[in-house]
């Protein structure tokens, strides 16, 4: 007899999008270009590749499980207490962690469909009921009916702004008609990991020094680039973060991570040529769609959602072969889109190339 949990044997395992390497190896390959998991395609800061080389001579020494720079940091540029700040081993873990320390059988969590999939782990795993609201016509939150179903039994609801997998955002006016239908009973996840590519606005941290019932999640993982090593940070009132250091594992976000995550807050120059990266991508992906009559979502993170207007699997898989790696909107429950990275302009031309010829036999 297995002792294996009926519901995690239930769950679907994460799929990201397809490594280079494996690409490469299945279909003989040489070069191919990725731009499925929203990477940053400048890399990360040089500034930050240095501290982690310096970090590196101290391997055999265990991190600092506090975190305390990295916190110290972040609590000054928000202009919060160090108590306020989550740290966790990317925003998956916060995740996570946020389930196991607000769910139980029984309980029930709010979140848009689609949305990101690791909301969905989350209560799985706390087998707590998982409530989807559907977005609205534009691909966004539709916050009225989120609010509408939350009942005595909601634990938490999970926005993200701007959204995965559709890059739409909420606007202030609508958040705070919609927090103020939330209940004390129930926390609001404000997910901010492509925060630096929107608006924004609204920003969850004012919603933490307000002493709101809403927890924020952020990432190094996007604008900063540190993907690779898995850094994720939050804010939240202090109870929130204490319960959150009593369920995680020690040494969750190492010594390399740290190093980085410290620099890369410095070096605001990195940031801001990010961003100006990202912003001529996303018109210059748009420009390319719309020469062959796809639309595009305005898209406010990193990344395009566009709508081919009939099945988008054939378009992925054409790409796939000619070795451009694009993320298939069928597993994220847009069936009819592709999620586009930004990358660089080499890659936006390899981008343009394939597509042209996956169009052509894909019709």
């Amino acid at each position: 007899m297995s002792t294996l949990r009926a519901n995690v044997l239930r769950m679907q395992p994460y799929v990201p999008g397809k490594p280079i390497e494996e690409v490469q190896r299945e279909l003989g390959l040489s070069s191919v270009v990725k731009l499925a998991s929203n990477e940053n395609p400048l890399g990360p800061s040089p500034k930050a590749v240095a501290a982690v080389q310096e970090a590196a001579k101290r391997m055999h020494v265990y991190p600092d499980a506090s975190g305390h720079a990295v916190k110290q940091k972040l609590a000054e540029k928000a202009g919060l207490d160090k108590c306020q700040v989550l740290l966790g081993n990317g925003s998956d873990e916060l995740i996570h962690l946020l389930g196991l320390i607000h769910l139980e059988k029984g309980d029930e969590m709010v979140v848009a469909d689609p949305t990101f999939v690791r909301y969905e782990a989350a209560a799985h795993l706390a087998e707590a009921t998982l409530v989807k609201v559907p977005l609205d016509h534009s691909l966004t939150h539709d916050l009225v009916a989120m609010a509408d179903a939350v009942t005595p039994r909601t634990k938490l609801v999970f926005v993200a702004n701007p959204h995965n997998p559709t890059g739409t955002v909420v606007s202030k006016e609508a958040f705070d008609a919609f927090l103020d239908r939330i209940p004390e009973t129930a926390t609001v996840v404000l997910d901010e990991a492509y925060f630096e590519y929107g608006p924004q606005s609204p920003d969850g941290v004012e919603y933490v020094k307000a002493g709101r019932n809403v927890v924020v999640l952020r990432t190094f993982s996007k604008a900063y680039g540190l993907a690779g090593i898995r850094v994720g940070y939050g804010f939240a009132d202090a109870s929130v973060v204490d319960a959150v250091d009593r369920a995680r594992e020690p040494f969750d976000v190492n010594a390399l991570a740290q190093a980085a995550a410290v620099t890369a807050l410095d070096d605001t120059e990195h940031l801001d040529r990010s961003r100006q990266v990202n912003t001529s991508g996303l018109a210059r992906i748009t420009r390319i769609m719309a020469c062959h009559g796809f639309t595009a979502v305005p898209s406010f993170a990193n990344f395009i959602c566009v709508d081919i207007g009939r099945p988008a699997q054939p378009v992925f898989e054409a790409l796939l072969r000619q070795g451009v790696v694009v993320r298939a909107g069928g597993p994220l429950g847009l069936p009819n889109y592709l999620r586009i990275s930004v990358g660089t302009d080499a890659e936006i031309d390899r981008l343009e190339e394939a597509l042209a010829s996956a169009v052509s036999v894909t019709v």
